[in-house]
């Protein structure tokens, strides 16, 4: 096996930490980066220093922002009585890209799964609930991924989020079962969207 000079192989092992990147992938990347300009190489670095610091959670949704609170939440066309609850921040574009959805979101950055010791106090579940004891919200609509660990989490925020006048939804099944609602194409997207259903 061949040995790296300790910069090379130290960038190679950071690399390697990224999903979906293997050695081969990661020795790939560190190679291009060094035939990279300097510009270049300086830009992505800063990048990469700027999102650690300039990202944070959205006080009302948990999305990524960099202004507190996020666009969606501070819009004043966006419809802030109806909640879409996503996993994922990267799960927002998909319903965006329906351009028929007008409400706002809740993340909660991950799903209910006991087989990887990930409990409901895992998840940004509180924040949704002040919302919606306050009073301000008409509509949740449930769009975890549909897979074992989406439904259970759908099921156990139904349970916790029923209230007279608030309408829980679920979206429908025009998700694959077993995939990842960021990856749906738009159409998939807008009719699991418009036949959503009560839980």
């Amino acid at each position: 096996m061949s040995k790296f000079a300790e910069p090379m192989a130290r960038l190679i092992d950071e690399l390697k930490k990224l999903p979906g990147i293997g050695a081969k992938n990661a020795q790939r990347l560190a190679f291009h980066i060094l035939r990279s300009s300097d510009d270049d190489a300086e830009a992505l670095a800063t990048a990469v220093r700027d999102i650690k610091a300039q990202l944070r959670l959205c006080s009302v949704c948990n999305n990524i922002t960099d202004v507190d609170p996020c666009s969606y939440c501070s819009s004043a066309t966006r419809n802030l009585r109806l909640v879409c609850v996503v996993e994922e921040p990267t799960n927002i574009a998909a319903i965006e890209k329906t351009r028929q959805y007008n409400g706002v979101y809740h993340v909660l950055h991950g799903s209910i799964s006991p087989l990887h010791g990930i409990g409901p106090e895992h998840l940004r579940i509180s924040n949704l609930l002040r919302r919606i004891d306050a009073g301000e919200v008409d509509e949740v609509i449930l769009a975890t991924n549909p897979t074992v660990e989406g439904e259970a989490t759908a099921v156990y925020l139904s349970q916790q989020i029923k209230r007279p006048g608030v309408r829980v939804t679920r979206i429908a099944t025009g998700i694959p079962a077993g995939s990842d609602i960021e990856y749906a194409d738009e159409v998939t997207m807008l009719k699991s969207l418009e036949g959503r259903r009560e839980i």
